[in-house]
């Protein structure tokens, strides 16, 4: 019996030995808000934003955490992920989709360090009804626990990775990250213009480096600040996983950025009816070098442009199913699908 149980508790060592070589995200559904874990292979965590509050609406008032929908879908991933605090909590803008579920989180598991661009301006309310109360419940929160302002080229202090801030508080890095600075030809066009042109374009963008993965997440960023960060020179360079800006809006169809960017793959943080516009859809179909795209749901306004239902988490709202990236450090990764529990695998570059 002793060496059976001797054998069991080596078996479950040498899984997590081997499950610690990998940089691991957990792309979770939060209906078309925003919430991406990051962890580590020391095992700490970086959870971008929290979706929203109580039933998810940009009005909700946080409420119960137990009935806390957002909430306990990114404690759910914490556990299957097998970390019990969020080490690093980076808020990309203050919009109720992406910091509203913050106050009823923090009630399910401990919150160490809070990252934002700091306050969010008085004329965000006339535009996105909500996002001062989820602002103010937010900083309540933030009060107590270490907060971090970064500024557009600060390396975040988080074991395992590097993680460059790009951009933040409608400013960007200065100069060309490791890999970039060339000419973008897909350049010469004016920019979309950005749907939210308070917030949004203050979005917090992060690249991550796990030698060489690369992954991206720029929040809703969009309209100038994003045409910057490509425009007339590249300033990130390719990277093998992007989070498409914005939740696939019809801001983020930018051609420019996804010729610098060249992803191997667009992960959609959509709902079945917030973000994922048909145009984002449209247009993704026809991206050179793009291999695949993954979507954490069904979008009811692509209609028939929605990618395979292999490449999608979600097909109605009755599941809540998130999509997981594994990378290695050599840069190749796999992506899990948990609806199907099927993984898809690619080589490094």
């Amino acid at each position: 019996m002793k060496r059976t149980l001797f054998l069991a508790a080596l078996a479950i060592a040498f899984a997590r030995a081997a499950a610690s070589e990998t940089l691991d995200i957990y792309f979770i559904d939060v209906e078309g808000g925003q919430s991406t874990l990051v962890v580590t292979p020391q095992r700490e965590a970086l959870l971008i934003d929290t979706g929203f509050a109580a039933n998810g609406t940009f009005e909700s008032t946080p409420g119960d955490p137990a009935k806390a929908r957002d909430a306990n879908r990114i404690v759910s991933a914490a556990r299957d992920a097998g970390v019990e605090q969020i080490d690093y909590l980076l808020i990309t803008h203050f919009h109720p989709d992406h910091d509203g579920g913050v106050t009823e989180l923090a009630r399910l598991i401990p919150i160490r360090t809070f990252i934002d661009h700091g306050g969010v301006p008085a004329e965000a309310e006339r535009v996105v009804a909500g996002t001062a109360k989820a602002f103010d419940a937010y900083q309540a929160v933030r009060e107590k626990g270490r907060h971090i302002e970064p500024k557009p080229g600060d390396r975040l202090p988080v074991k395992g990775i590097e993680a460059i801030v790009v951009s933040s508080a409608a400013s960007i890095i200065a100069e060309p990250l490791a890999g970039a600075g060339g000419d973008n030809a897909a350049c010469g066009l004016p920019g979309l213009p950005a749907a939210d042109p308070i917030e949004n374009p203050r979005s917090t963008a992060l690249l991550i480096r796990f030698g060489a993965f690369r992954f991206l997440d720029v929040g809703d960023l969009s309209g100038q600040p994003l045409l910057a960060l490509v425009c007339p020179k590249d300033l990130i360079g390719p990277v093998d996983a992007y989070l498409v800006a914005h939740h696939g809006g019809a801001d983020a169809a930018e051609p420019a950025t996804f010729a610098a960017f060249k992803p191997r793959i667009a992960i959609m943080n959509n709902g079945a009816t917030k973000g994922g516009a048909f145009a984002m859809y449209e247009y993704l179909h026809g991206v050179p070098g793009l291999e695949d795209v993954w979507q954490l749901h069904r979008s009811d306004s692509a209609g028939d442009e929605n990618f395979a239902d292999e490449r999608i988490a979600n097909l109605d709202e009755s599941t809540a199913h998130w999509v997981k990236l594994s990378a290695n450090d050599d840069g190749s990764f796999r992506v899990l699908n948990r609806r199907t529990g099927a993984w898809t695998s690619y080589r490094a570059r």
